[in-house]
């Protein structure tokens, strides 16, 4: 997806002019430019404040060697760079090609026959990487980009030569856990068998859907990837006695890149493209087109901050598009273009014949205002009627937006709102997960695998919940890692009491979604919520919040409100996870560290309160972005909080508030402007979060009892769900 530039982004970098930003990162700005001839590149830079430290600037000239040293054949070509420039910036060609946890994302597990030639490249790559001494350090999914010709490495932010500490504090593990070697994660030596390590978690994700240690908190992942063995479900068992070697806790063990090469595809007969799904071919197709439709824009200056005191413009198209400046992210991704602007790396991408750089033959036209509805609003970019709509069964995933309507399922494009697919084969849905790239749908004692662009239905991953041993009235609760999570009543009565009294038990159950069979199962409470964080699934219902191993149901722990103080009246159903905390709670907000369910703070407690709203929550589901929490609150209307203290950082009153109940309103944070739900006709408010303040209110096509908002960013939409329609506003 591609961003307009801000009003302080550079004209041009060497001979190459901007066009629009890719992304934007702790460490940098990656930018689409065009070359005279029209070539289309990624160049990258250093923020200011980095620029200015030599050792940064020798991490950015080191990145750029490594990009040479792989090739065109293996990575992106470097087209130009210049490390000593006031801005530092590297130039590549714009590869098409998803990466490689997009594209299975997209098309699921890849083929054995694709992962062994996709693995066999990136031998070849790695063995040209080692070949001049250096090592990647940060070979995962999302760091290979999947073309045509093949597999291409990327983000070589921290490859530096073997043996070589000098950029690395001693002891401290560089990269991504989840793929990193046992050395590393030890904060010893990458050696280039460490590279192979990874590479082998890399294709058991390819071939499976997830990693070889699962997922969860760092500290957690290091610790699997140092002591657990790796977990090869799903992984083609000839394959997976490959992959095994490579994930040898030794790496004198491990084989070098051409003996894994050869044990992957000795012959590499058949070329690269012909072993890729048809799927995978059409997405490399789709971005070869849409990066043409990239055009240059360039947003104004924002407007001058005004005193807490002081009124600000109210909201019009114009001044909201002033503020429209992407908020930075680690990873974007859309719109043929993918940009990766890690701390301390980066993703390239290319396109064109080679040519020279020079000044572009005609200068680009400049961004055009964008229409308003009713209320200043942003106008609809799409509107669809869906009759019966169902409020909580609304999920995205890759560039659609699958819904639960009386009719059945439904699935549109999230950016065109073009309608992809609809099934009324089955009716009745209750609930729609998503899990590792795929679309769970539970209906009539069954959970089916939907395809998220079609709606069709593939083979059913549980087909009766009475052969479960439960009742049909069962729920699917949850998903993740290949389980399902489930919660009934056991079909087995069992006797209680001294005549035997015959009653079922309320379990809570894990099935694997490939086989079907019960994983684990453990006595539970009905109507308990499911959340899925840090490698547990924790449950909670009015009282309880109960915290288990989400592999193998064994308990962790066990929070009972009503044996805290303070916390007796609380309701514990946990309203949203972030990092380390679980934030729970509708009179008081309460964080609850995920680790060992203590209790980390409390807000809300010497707030005051009204009274009135008798029915409503005090405060509903937060908001997380960075450090921020922003959290509606009765009788108050928005609240920033500390995420780690939950220290008021700053309030904002409105009339508003007292229409809305703060426990069923969604509050989704857009890429600079903060979105809140409503009732009846208003469907949508914004709010700039910077500088406190109500920007405009979007009329919705009908009445609606409540509106669900989901944020759309690979499709640039917010997505605004009402009781017979679905809207596809700009997301800003």
């Amino acid at each position: 997806m591609a961003f307009p530039l801000t009003h302080d982004d550079p004209q041009r970098l060497g001979p190459f002019v901007l066009v629009a930003r890719l992304g934007s990162g702790g460490m940098g700005t990656v930018y689409l430019g065009r070359s005279r001839r029209g070539r289309t590149v990624a160049l990258k830079t250093m923020h200011a404040e980095f620029a200015e430290r030599t050792d940064f600037r020798t991490r950015f000239r080191l990145e750029t060697d490594a990009a040479r040293v792989i090739g065109d054949r293996h990575g992106a070509r470097v087209l130009d760079a210049d490390p000593l420039a006031e801005v530092p910036w590297l130039a590549t060609e714009y590869v098409l090609g998803p990466p490689l946890d997009e594209a299975v994302g997209l098309c699921g597990p890849l083929p054995e026959d694709a992962v062994r030639a996709l693995g066999a490249g990136l031998c070849e790559a790695l063995a040209q990487l080692h070949g001049t001494g250096v090592v990647h350090r940060d070979l995962k999914p999302s760091n290979i980009l999947v073309t045509a010709t093949g597999p291409k490495v990327i983000d070589f932010g921290i490859a530096r030569a073997e043996g070589d500490d000098r950029l690395t504090r001693t002891g401290a593990a560089a990269g991504t856990p989840a793929f990193m070697s046992p050395e590393q994660a030890t904060g010893a030596e990458h050696p280039p068998a460490g590279d192979v390590f990874a590479l082998a978690g890399v294709l058991v994700f390819a071939a499976s859907g997830h990693g070889p240690f699962g997922g969860g908190q760092a500290a957690d992942l290091l610790y699997r990837v140092r002591y657990a063995e790796p977990d090869l479900s799903g992984v083609p068992a000839d394959l997976a006695g490959v992959l095994l070697r490579c994930l040898d806790k030794d790496p004198a063990a491990r084989p070098g890149t051409g003996e894994l090469r050869s044990l992957l595809d000795g012959d590499g007969a058949a070329p690269f493209a012909a072993r890729l799904p048809g799927a995978l071919h059409a997405e490399i197709l789709r971005r070869g087109e849409a990066v043409w439709d990239i055009e240059y824009q360039r947003l104004p200056p924002p407007l001058p901050e005004t005193g807490p005191g002081e009124p600000g413009p109210t909201g019009t198209a114009g001044t909201a598009g002033a503020r429209t400046v992407p908020r930075r992210r680690a990873l974007l991704l859309g719109g043929g273009a993918v940009a990766l602007a890690a701390a301390g790396g980066g993703a390239w991408l290319a396109l064109g014949p080679d040519d020279d750089g020079g000044t572009p033959a005609k200068k680009p036209d400049g961004p055009k205002a964008a229409p308003t509805a009713p209320g200043g609003a942003p106008k609809e970019k799409w509107k669809l009627r869906v009759a019966g709509l169902t409020r909580n069964n609304v999920v995205t995933l890759g560039g659609y937006v699958t819904y639960a309507a009386n009719s059945g399922l439904g699935t549109v494009e999230a950016r065109s709102g073009k309608r992809s697919g609809t099934t009324s084969e089955l009716d009745e849905f209750r609930e729609v997960f998503t899990q590792d790239g795929k679309l769970y749908a539970a209906n009539l004692g069954r959970v089916f695998e939907v395809d998220p662009k079609t709606c069709s239905f593939r083979e059913p991953a549980i087909t009766d919940f009475t052969k479960l041993g439960l009742t049909g009235d069962a729920e699917l609760v949850g998903a993740g890692d290949g389980l399902l999570y489930l919660s009934g009543r056991s079909e087995k009565a069992r006797k209680k009491g001294r005549r035997g009294k015959k009653e079922q038990r309320e379990e809570w159950l894990a099935v694997d979604s490939r086989s079907g069979k019960v994983t684990w199962r453990r006595e539970g409470v009905l109507g308990a919520t499911a959340t899925r964080a840090g490698g547990m699934l924790v449950f909670g219902d009015q009282t309880t919040l109960l915290a288990v191993d989400a592999r193998t149901g064994r308990k962790k722990w066990k929070l009972h409100f009503p044996d805290r103080p303070g916390l007796k009246n609380v309701e514990a159903a946990v309203r949203a996870h972030s990092g380390p905390y679980l934030f729970v709670g509708d009179r008081l907000l309460v964080a609850i560290r995920v680790a060992d369910g203590k209790v980390a703070w409390t807000f809300g407690e010497d707030r005051k309160d009204s009274g009135e709203g008798e029915g409503k929550w005090r405060y509903g589901a937060p908001a997380v972005d960075g450090d921020l929490l922003y959290v509606l609150e009765r009788d108050t209307g928005l609240v920033a909080l500390d995420r780690r203290s939950g220290k008021l950082r700053w309030e904002m009153k409105t009339d508003w508030i007292t229409g809305v109940d703060p426990g069923t309103a969604e509050v989704v944070m857009g890429r600079e402007l903060l979105y809140v739900s409503g009732t009846g006709t208003q469907w949508v408010r914004a709010l700039d979060p910077k500088r406190r303040r109500e920007l405009w209110t979007y009329q919705g096509p009908g009445d609606s009892d409540s509106v669900v908002l989901r944020a759309h960013e690979r499709g640039g939409r917010l997505i605004a769900v009402g009781t017979s329609h679905l809207v596809g506003l700009p997301l800003q």
